[in-house]
Parts: structure tokens; sequence; C-alpha cells
């Protein structure tokens, strides 16, 4: 038989082989003098059970030797084998080990937090049984079972001091901690418990709203991919439409230098070949002349010669206009100047592309510390020009499209759903996304420095597309006596040295605007803390007699 068949004929209540088995009406098998002494204890409450299975019986069975149990034991014991335990059931170096155990200790099964000892299975069976132990604590095995007792009195520690807030013993009160706020141990126990589930509640709480937080964080994972994805083949697109646009220019551009070719050579061939046959022409009649001038009688002479000196009408060479050196020359040059505005569109353009896209921050954060010196705002200049298609006709761009004058005559712009007709207003080419500084230098009359959003009505009165005057445009009205800020109809005096130079400061993720006066120091005017919902555009808006620019910062 191997050590698992053994295994079976040993009795649950002394995990030795069993000793004179009897079988109860529930099918277990003890030793007789095992279940009888276990029914005895229960004899008092009339209650007669089995150790394992726990089924009860209304009368105490009567016991009866298993003679076929019994033989197989002895077979057993003839073998010279003991039943003992499996090795898996010895106390390791991790595992916490029976205190009664004598030699190799079995793993303990139980701990009694009242005798503070731990037991294997076999040393617990007391426990079950006497009712001498049916107060006792049983817990799960443990080896901390001495840092129960108190180090000074020796006694188990069954009371908590709230005011030292540590465990303590019945005696402790009287001497160390005297006077102190004392309780049971179950009762601070209790207490800790309800603490404990509110713990466990915001726990839980908190890991309900992780677990939002990565589903959201997963789904912006897939949205920013989404995006990205989508934008690179818009821009593939868009740089391919682009190609393709100038490939087709290049294409109109060869065919219609090489039709002009065509009709020029054609014209120059065909008034070559009028002149080689007016040769032809000459020197035939050249010839008739020499003959006619060799001609000895004179009578025939003057005869022929009315009909040969007549000549015919020469073709005009007046009419004949070359331009030396100079073909189709002037079409690479117009060609280049393309080239050349390309480039400068792209070079002004590719900053704001780049920094687009650097600006794409999911996980907000703190924005970084507004510069507290002009130096550190200038780390984030940005190069900005006006857009002639918004300005008013009573506006005069200049400097690059950087200055903005007030005329007394309308310029002849032509129209354009994007110029404003009724302020005397303009707004940048530029669109403004990222962190960006710029300063406005004015003078000669009232000017307000604006941002906008480009949705800002361009037809009507002031309250429709009036910088400050609605809720798409920020504006700091600058005059020589004071300055106001507006947003949406709405004015804020605004205190601070007065200075021809204002610097615009935003952070356009940040939803920060700031406006400072400018001249040896930089003074903040006005601070607006919003969100920016569409990209800006800075704007200016003149009064009669006013000038602004933009200052080249770089």
């Amino acid at each position: 038989m191997n050590q698992m068949d053994q295994t079976k004929f040993c009795c649950s209540v002394c995990l030795d082989l069993l000793k004179d088995p009897v079988t109860i009406p529930c099918g277990h098998s003890y030793c007789m003098n095992c279940i009888k002494s276990f029914w005895d204890e229960e004899e008092k409450k009339k209650i007669y059970s089995c150790p394992q299975c726990r089924r009860t019986f209304t009368a105490r069975p009567v016991l009866e030797k298993n003679t076929m149990l019994a033989d197989l034991v002895e077979e057993l014991k003839k073998t010279g084998l003991q039943a003992a335990p499996a090795d898996h059931c010895y106390a390791g170096p991790e595992d916490v080990a029976c205190d009664v155990c004598t030699g190799r200790k079995m793993k303990a099964f139980k701990s009694c937090l009242v005798c503070l000892v731990s037991y294997c299975e076999k040393h617990l069976q007391p426990h079950f049984i006497s009712p001498a132990f049916e107060t006792h604590k049983l817990v799960e095995p443990s080896k901390k079972l001495q840092e129960n007792i108190c180090s000074r009195h020796d006694e188990v520690m069954k009371m908590f001091c709230r005011t030292d807030q540590q465990s303590i013993c019945y005696l402790c009160p009287v001497n160390e901690h005297k006077g102190h706020d004392t309780v049971s141990a179950a009762a601070e126990r209790t207490e800790r418990q309800r603490e404990l589930e509110v713990s466990r509640q915001n726990i839980q709480q908190r890991i309900q709203d992780r677990e939002k937080d990565v589903k959201l964080l997963q789904q912006e994972v897939e949205a920013i991919n989404q995006s990205a994805d989508q934008t690179v083949e818009h821009s593939e697109k868009i740089f391919t439409e682009l190609i393709h646009l100038i490939q087709k220019r290049s294409s109109d551009v060869k065919q219609q230098i090489r039709s002009q070719q065509e009709t020029e050579v054609s014209r120059v061939k065909e008034l070559q070949e009028k002149l080689e046959q007016e040769i032809t022409e000459l020197k035939r009649k050249d010839a008739e002349l020499k003959q006619l001038s060799h001609t000895e009688d004179h009578i025939q002479f003057l005869h022929n010669y009315p009909s040969l000196s007549a000549l015919s009408e020469s073709t005009d060479s007046s009419s004949i206009n070359i331009r030396p050196l100079s073909y189709f020359e002037d079409v690479t040059a117009a060609v280049s100047e393309v080239r050349d505005k390309l480039q400068d569109i792209l070079r002004e353009q590719w900053t704001n592309i780049s920094l687009t896209v650097t600006e794409v921050d999911v996980l907000l954060s703190d924005p970084p510390a507004e510069p507290k010196t002009r130096a550190g705002f200038l780390k984030y200049s940005c190069e900005i020009t006006l857009d002639p298609n918004t300005a008013n006709k009573k506006l005069l761009l200049s400097e690059g499209n950087r200055k903005v004058t007030v005329m007394n005559q309308q310029q002849s712009y032509s129209d354009h759903p994007d110029r404003f007709t009724g302020p005397w207003q303009v707004l940048s080419r530029e669109s403004l996304t990222g962190r960006c500084y710029w300063e406005v230098e004015w003078g000669g009359g009232e000017v307000y420095v604006a941002v906008a959003y480009k949705n800002i009505s361009r037809k009507g009165g002031g309250y429709e597309c009036g910088f400050g005057r609605n809720d798409k445009s920020w504006s700091l009205d600058c005059n020589n006596n004071s300055f106001t800020f507006w947003y949406n109809n709405i004015q804020t005096p605004v205190s601070g040295p007065r200075s021809s130079r204002v610097g615009v400061y935003l952070d356009h993720r940040a939803g920060i605007l700031s406006f400072y006066s400018v001249s040896e120091t930089m003074t903040l005017l006005h601070r607006v803390q919003t969100t920016f919902t569409q990209p800006l555009y800075a704007g200016l808006w003149l009064y009669y007699g006013a000038t602004a620019e933009l200052i080249k910062l770089k």
C-alpha cells in the first residue's frame, strides 16, 4: 500500500491508525475509544454528531467493531509500515509549526488567540471535543502570537489604550496607563472595523474612478491615433494636391511657352520666306536689267526699259522689330518670383504648422509659468503680419504689412468677404494657437490692441464686429489718458504706467491672455484666464489720426 492508501485507515480524531475500528451510521470510521470519548462529552447536550461531517443522531448509535476494516488495518501493520503524514504535512522554514509536536513538527492547522499556541490538526482536536475550549478563538496559523503578550506583565493583551494608541493587558491601566482612555480590544476593533469599511469603500470608489480613468485614457489613445492617422492622410492629400497643382501649372507654362514658340517661329519663318521670295525676284530683275544694259540697239533699249525698270513693292524692313537677347527670359523671372513667394509662405507658415503639432497635449498639466522678464517673453516672440484682405478701406498698410495708418481717403482695396466694413479694423494673416508674444507700437490717437476668432463678424457696426464688443474678441483700449480692457461689451478699467508700446502674451492652451506696458521695464496691465475654443488672430482697431505697428522682435 502506498502512503495515500495508509491515510485512509487513520482516525480523524487521534490521527493514528484505527484501533478497534467502528463505523457510525453516516459511514465514517473511528477508533472505538475516540468516538466514545467524543460522544461522552456530548452526552450532556443529548446531541451525538460525527466529528467529520457534523451529522447528528437523535439516539446514541450502538457501536460495533468493523471486522473487515480491522483486518485491513492488521494487514497494514504486518507490512512494518506505520501511518505517517506525507512530507508536505511537516512544517517547513516558511510554515507555522505546531507548538505541541515533539521531534519533527507538523504544520499548524490553527492558532488559538486564548492559548497563544499553534496546533496541528491532531493536537487541535481537544478544542473541538472539550466544552472547556468553546470560548477560545481559533484563527489561521500565525507566527506573531507572542506579540499578543504584554512585555511588562506577561499577560495577554486584551485591552487598548486610545491615549497612547497601543494594545495593553488588564494590569497596564493600574500603572503605566493610569487615567488613560482604555477600552477592550474588541471595542476598539469594532470602531476600527467601521473605519476600515469606510476606507475600503473609499478605496473601491477610487478603484472605480481609476478604472474609468484608464478606460478614458484608452479612449484617448484611440482618439489620438485616429486623429493622427486622419491628419497624416489629409496632410498628404493636401500636399499632393499642391504638388499636382504645381505640376499642372508647370505643364501649363511649358505648353504656353511651346505654343508661343511655335507661333513666333511661324511668324518669323513666314516673313523670312517673303524676304527670300523678294530676293529671288530682285535677282531675276537684276539679271534682266543687266542684260538690258548690254543691249547695243538704242531703240530696243528704250522700248524695253519702261517694263523692266518698274520694281514690285518691297517688304518694309522697319516692321521687323527684334528684341535681341530677350525672348522668354521674362517668363523665367515670373516663375522665379512665384517660387520665391511660395518659399516665403511655406517658411512663414511652417513655424505655425510646427507649433500647432507640438501644442497637441492631451494630458492636462500645470501650464508653464508666465515669463517674468522681457527676455523671457522674447523666447515666445512670433512674427506677425497684417492681412490686407481684412483691412477696412480707411486703413493703409505699410512696412511689409506690419504698420497700419488711418487715412482720409478710402484705399482702393478689392472687395473681399473677410474685409471689415464698419470699424477701422484689421486682423493678422497668421493664426495663433500656441504660446506667442508680440508688441505693438501705437500713437496719434486711440488704438485697440486685440485678439479675435476668425469667425468674428465683418459687416455691421461696433457691437457685431468691434474688438472687445462681443464674445469672439478681447481687446485693450489704449489712449493718451488711460487703458481699458473690453470683452463681450463689458469694460474693465486698467491701471498702469502709460507707454506707447504694449506687449501681448498668449498661452492658447492654458487660456491665458496678458497685456503689458512695455518701457524700460514690463508692467502687467491685465490678465485674462479663460478657455479658447478656436485659433486666435491678432487685431488692431484704430480711430482717426492713429497709427499702430507690429514690432519686429527677432
